[in-house]
């Protein structure tokens, strides 16, 4: 502790002008003399520490309050040195004016995000009307096709389902004509008390075939479908126009009246048969032609069978046409899903838009916090802090010399030291930092 004192002692005495009376001979602090500026300034200091210290016994609570003095007089000094100030202050002058260009530029950019936000808001409600747009065709199709370029018939919906209706229970007939007469041709006993429509027509064919074995039970069965299939190969044969295509149907009509014949044939002669005497001749085509059964049984079979393929043509093209329809609703309902899916892509990017354009304004608002921050401290004066701290420790220098010359108090210096560190603390100027500077408004 002497040994720390002591050099305590000796650094401020190298900076001491020993005098005799040091209260009579203690220089003014206008006097300037040869000395540059920042020498004198020190010197001033120095001396001014030396003699608040003498006057007031190095007292540590006067020291406080000379210290603020000294901080006030520093200030009003700085405030006097223009150049000095003006240099100071440039660095905040173009700090200021980088940020307003760059206010200008983010101004700029929050234009063209706004822009950005209002044509995607636009793009929204465009592609939203396209969306209603597709719905309204969608419904209005199958009223008004050709309206949309569509070659298909008006109505066909309705034409399609009124045919259907009507298909199923001629379908249904057929099946019913088929399998009793088809099984009383070939397999069915006829009964002599038993009348025609009775011989014909067996409601209980369909059981019948079953209980005589598998193999009758299932040609009564599918027998049924060959018809159906003739009449779905007319209806495929109809479909394309040529004279190849007209000689298939109506070789298929022939057979299908051929097989009607052969049907009736059997029936009829079994018929004939059951009532035949000994002077009746043979049956034959000849007699069968004679008989209103025999044509009752084709037309029976025949003749439905005709209106079942037309009407089933009929179906199948109206379903055509109902497909077209479908195709075109359809198509459009895979737009409306393509729509759907960019009206999202646009609501993301909408967002992100407002995002940026919350960050482009947070960047703005900072800036123009900063300029104020930056007019501030131009409109201020402008405390280097280095600077402070190197003329408070000149003061201190002087105030410390008079009680290690006049008290010899260690305890003294120690109290003025925690004085002079609290001052600086104070003011700011104990940061390590030696490029900080302090602003005190005007």
């Amino acid at each position: 502790m002497n040994a720390m004192t002591t050099n305590i002692k000796n650094l401020f005495r190298l900076k001491t002008v020993p005098l005799d009376d040091p209260r009579d001979q203690l220089p003014k602090i206008e006097s300037i003399n040869s000395e540059s500026t920042e020498e004198s300034r020190k010197r001033t200091y120095h001396e001014t520490g030396y003699r608040d210290s003498t006057r007031n016994n190095g007292n540590h609570t006067a020291l406080s309050i000379c210290l603020d003095a000294i901080y006030s007089k520093f200030q009003n000094e700085e405030k006097e040195l223009v150049e000095k100030q003006n240099k100071l202050k440039e660095p905040y002058l173009n700090e200021q004016k980088n940020k307003e260009t760059e206010i200008k530029g983010l101004t700029v950019s929050l234009d063209n995000k706004d822009d950005q936000l209002k044509n995607n808001e636009t793009d929204i409600e465009n592609v939203q009307d396209k969306i209603e747009k597709l719905k309204f065709e969608i419904n209005d199709l199958p009223r008004n096709p050709e309206i949309y370029n569509v070659k298909a018939t008006k109505g066909a919906s309705t034409k399609f389902w009124i045919g259907l209706i009507i298909l199923i229970p001629i379908s249904l007939y057929l099946f019913t004509f088929y399998i009793s007469t088809s099984y009383s041709a070939f397999f069915k006993s006829f009964d002599a008390n038993g009348n025609i429509i009775q011989s014909v027509l067996d409601a209980q064919a369909f059981n019948k075939a079953w209980d005589e074995g598998p193999l009758e039970g299932a040609f009564v069965t599918l027998i049924p479908f060959v018809f159906l299939g003739l009449g779905y190969l007319i209806h495929m044969f109809g479909e394309n126009k040529s004279m190849v295509n007209y000689s298939k149907v109506t070789l298929l009509f022939m057979i299908t009246f051929v097989f009607d014949a052969i049907l009736a044939y059997e029936i009829e002669s079994k018929l004939y048969e059951l009532n035949r005497t000994f002077n009746s001749p043979p049956f034959d085509l000849s007699i069968a032609f004679t008989k209103n059964q025999f044509w009752g049984i084709i037309f029976a079979g025949f003749i439905v069978y005709i209106i079942w393929g037309l009407v089933f043509d009929f179906v199948m093209k109206e379903n055509k046409e109902k497909d077209k329809i479908r195709h075109e609703q359809t198509r459009r309902q895979k737009d409306i899903l393509i729509h759907q899916e960019r009206i999202e892509d646009l609501k993301k990017h909408k967002e992100e838009v407002r995002n940026n354009i919350g960050s482009i304004k947070e960047l703005i608002a900072k800036a123009k916090g900063r300029i104020e921050e930056l007019q501030n401290i131009i409109d201020g004066v402008i405390i280097p802090t280095k600077d402070y701290k190197l003329y408070a420790s000149e003061y201190m220098q002087g105030w410390i010399t008079n009680i290690n010359e006049r008290i010899h108090s260690q305890k003294l210096v120690d109290e003025c030291m925690e004085r002079y560190n609290e001052n600086l603390r104070k003011v700011g100027a104990n940061s390590d930092s030696q490029n900080s500077v302090y602003m005190s408004i005007l």
